[in-house]
């Protein structure tokens, strides 16, 4: 079963900075969220073969150095900016391991690890953040309420709804995927856009109660379409159920709305334009990123799961994690169709 991209135009973009480790290919994965513009002709179908990498570049790097190559004198400026960024990553992304936090707050060229650990124990101390759980060997770090405090306080980011510090979650067992959802954050966009994630993000209809949580949602405005949905299975879940929570997003997005005043016509419109994404003149693209199995396994996964959603009326781009790190183009396996979504599910009663 083949599937191909649609001609659609471009979307005019900024450029991201890609983080160390997910380098990409020139005019390669997701070009809309690397180059200057989107181009659909980068998500290949799906029985594609794929080619060898084609000279992947690196940005220039604007991140904290490590303390081996500072002075002495910079070192203790360098280590409270560096308690300071991790603070923010946490803010952001809700849990990760000193791996990911080196990544983005250490140079590109050193292994800030032992730095990192050194900042986390001394933000520990402090009270700010803490551990309770692992991943594998790898303590998961998240910021403890005086630490979300600290970072309100000091409107360190950007408002964002009120979210939980994550330490429920590594408690539950949930800690490697929130570690995979940091992982793709960190492979998709890099360091540069970290404050522009929100995660656990809820969308609820309380009429028809549906409600779901998107794994991470990136505020990243083009020209119809003000943010970007991913989802991200860690191979935890039955393929029947990955397949429903895609479907979710199509039945979110296909509820509408009756408005008019007393005694007019008045109108039906879609919930997500009016009440969610009032910016946007098309539905958010979903972005499904494969994880948590052996490469040849996910990618078994991500052919079963584009025949499991054919025919679905909304836009869905398909990746594996490793994939993805590699800067691999997306699968398109959903376009957005409104009209199809219309017809598909029933109009609201006026007055």
């Amino acid at each position: 079963m083949t599937y191909t991209s649609s001609a659609r135009q471009p979307d005019s973009e900024p450029r991201p900075t890609w983080s160390r480790g997910a380098e990409r290919l020139l005019g390669g994965p997701e070009s809309s969220a690397v180059n200057g513009a989107a181009s659909d002709s980068n998500v290949v179908p799906i029985t594609a073969v794929h080619t060898g990498r084609q000279g992947a570049s690196r940005h220039a790097d604007t991140s904290l150095p490590s303390p081996e190559t500072s002075t002495k004198g910079k070192k203790s400026a360098s280590a409270g900016k560096s308690r300071a960024d991790a603070l923010r990553m946490l803010g952001c992304v809700r849990i990760a391991t000193v791996r990911q936090m080196a990544q983005v707050i250490t140079a590109e060229d050193a292994d800030g690890r032992s730095y990192v650990r050194r900042a986390m124990k001394k933000l520990a101390e402090l009270g700010l953040a803490e551990t309770n759980g692992k991943d594998g060997r790898h303590p998961i770090w998240n910021l403890t309420p005086a630490g979300q405090k600290a970072l309100a306080d000091g409107n360190e980011l950007p408002p964002r709804p009120k979210a939980g510090t994550g330490a429920k979650a590594v408690k539950a067992g949930f800690g490697p995927h929130g570690v995979a959802v940091t992982d793709m954050i960190l492979a998709f966009a890099g360091r540069k856009h970290l404050t522009d994630w929100q995660v656990e993000v809820n969308h609820a209809i309380k009429e028809t109660g549906l409600s779901f949580n998107t794994d991470a949602v990136l505020a990243w405005p083009t020209k119809t379409s003000e943010v970007r949905l991913f989802e991200l299975d860690n191979g935890t879940m039955s393929q029947a159920r990955l397949a429903r929570e895609v479907w979710d997003y199509e039945r979110y997005a296909g509820h509408r709305v009756w408005e008019g005043a007393r005694g007019t016509i008045g109108g039906t419109y879609p919930f997500w334009q009016r009440h969610r994404y009032t910016r946007s003149q098309t539905f958010p693209r979903l972005h499904v990123v494969l994880a948590g199995k052996e490469e040849h396994l996910v990618d078994n996964r991500l052919q079963a799961l584009a025949a499991d959603v054919k025919g679905i009326a909304v836009a869905v781009w398909v990746n594996t994690l490793p994939r993805l790190k590699r800067g691999e183009p997306w699968y398109e396996i959903g376009v957005d169709d409104p009209d199809r979504r219309r017809r598909r599910y029933p109009e609201p009663l006026g007055r």
